[in-house]
């Protein structure tokens, strides 16, 4: 059945059903044995972390994940829902009609029913609607000190844009919008650290290479979207909207103050003009 994606959308190169404990349930052709225990297991990893930035795309409520987006240089990484439980990921080259694969997948996730539901260890609504509980005091005491007037801008003139947080390549905060507390900071760079180290191992995925270029990994919630963008040198900046926000012109925006930010993104201990 997962065939279906391969065979009827170009550029559409794999796809793998897998569970929430990262085992694979089935795979397209041409993948090794390796590759699919490996992208898997990254997989989970990294619908598992997704959950955890429900928070900064917005209140939680009675929040949806809805998708997971990669972008890779060479390439595109999608991961969706099948089934409590378990999802059905997929790679393509970059010129991929993006709604025909996002259709194909959809529909067969329709069809996939509950033959593939496996129940799931932990509540991950239950976790989220805690941090939401844990992180909204501090949020409404607003920024831990270190906020970037440039990042400041791009939320003020975006309707619908949220919060962004620069983190270096070590993982911790260079600086955030006014908008964020300490611990909303700290907790989703811990998160985003996570995240990016499981989106690039969906790399081989992707293009069946090891050293193509993570570009951007995208978030979609019912209630929002969260973003997570290359910012040169081994940093990246993390970012969250409303669901009805503009995302091009956010994401536009953001990569292009990303130069302005080379300073503040630099490994602590030298600038970003030391040799």
């Amino acid at each position: 059945m997962v065939k279906d994606i391969v065979d009827n959308v170009p550029r559409a190169l794999h796809a793998v059903v897998l569970s929430s404990d990262g085992i694979s349930r089935g795979a397209t052709d041409g993948m090794t044995e390796k590759g699919v225990r490996t992208v898997s297991a990254a997989m989970a990893g990294m619908q598992s972390l997704s959950r955890a930035t429900a928070r900064f795309a917005g209140p939680v409520k009675e929040w949806q994940w809805n998708q997971t987006i990669v972008e890779f240089s060479h390439g595109w990484v999608f991961l969706v829902g099948a089934g409590p439980g378990a999802y059905l990921a997929a790679a393509a080259e970059p010129d991929v009609d993006l709604q025909q694969i996002s259709f194909r997948m959809h529909r067969l996730v329709a069809r996939l029913g509950d033959n593939l539901t496996s129940a799931p260890r932990v509540n991950g609504a239950d976790g989220a609607r805690a941090l939401d509980a844990q992180l909204v005091q501090d949020e409404a005491r607003g920024g831990p000190g270190f906020v970037l007037p440039e990042l400041d801008t791009v939320v003020a003139e975006v309707r619908g844009a949220r919060h962004a947080v620069l983190l270096g390549a070590d993982g911790l905060p260079r600086g955030t919008t006014s908008g964020m507390g300490k611990d909303l900071a700290d907790t989703m760079s811990a998160a985003m650290t996570g995240l990016h180290a499981y989106s690039r191992a969906t790399a081989q995925f992707a293009d069946g290479r090891d050293d193509v270029e993570w570009l951007q990994t995208v978030i979609e919630f019912q209630h929002g979207w969260v973003f997570l963008i290359a910012a040169g040198d081994g940093a990246y900046l993390a970012a969250s909207a409303e669901h009805d926000c503009d995302i091009e012109e956010y994401t536009t925006r953001l990569k292009d103050v990303v130069p302005a930010l080379g300073t503040a993104a630099a490994p602590r201990g030298r600038t970003a003009g030391d040799a």
